[in-house]
């Protein structure tokens, strides 16, 4: 990968992507935008940190989070945000073909890329994994020229997981998904639990 600063890297490891390279200028200029659900002025803020390549994510995103999202997001109570993790260059990747289409096609984008899950991580090659994402990314009305761009785009991955790093330290993140619920941080949760929770924030 070529570009004006160093390769990406996640724990140490240097990430290579998989469009062909066209990186300019530096993570310094690249704006991470919160991918956000439900009222900006709900009375209950939750941030999930989740990793794409999770197992107990893409259960969560197939479970909880739609009862989640009917009962509390939905109604205005909660204002959801998603925060990726990044434990390994595949998740980060899925990051990228998620946010090619923009808030408006993320949510959407997310739920294909679990309930598919099994299927893509489980590819084989490097190059089978993103081919698979590449096609997710189609099905979800994305162009071919588009989806390499965002995969491509070095800057873009920098500053990712740049961004993830300074979530994960201020939270306290270190296993997926977590929860922070208006600035505590709670690790995976059965619905029960969370509306436990959030009816007491709530006062209901």
């Amino acid at each position: 990968m070529t570009g004006s600063g160093p390769a990406p890297t996640i724990n140490g490891q240097p990430i290579a992507l998989p469009g062909a390279a066209n990186a300019q200028g530096s993570s310094a200029e690249v704006v991470i935008e919160e991918m956000v659900l439900g009222a900006e002025d709900a009375p209950v803020e939750i941030i999930e940190y989740a990793s794409y390549t999770c197992p107990h994510c893409a259960n969560f995103h197939k479970g909880v989070f739609k009862d989640l999202k009917a009962d509390y997001i939905d109604t205005g109570k909660v204002k959801f945000t998603y925060r990726e993790v990044y434990f390994d260059r595949y998740g980060l990747w899925g990051s990228l073909v998620a946010r090619c289409g923009g808030q408006d096609r993320f949510f959407g984008i997310t739920e294909m890329i679990y309930d598919t899950q099994s299927a893509w991580t489980r590819a084989g090659s490097e190059a089978a994994i993103a081919d698979e994402l590449r096609k997710i990314g189609r099905i979800a009305g994305l162009e071919n020229d588009q989806l390499e761009a965002c995969l491509s785009n070095g800057d873009k991955a920098r500053g990712l997981i740049e961004w993830y790093q300074a979530n994960a330290e201020e939270h306290g993140i270190n296993s997926t998904p977590s929860f922070v619920i208006d600035g505590t941080t709670y690790s995976n949760m059965s619905y029960g639990e969370f509306q436990e929770i959030i009816d007491e924030k709530l006062g209901s």
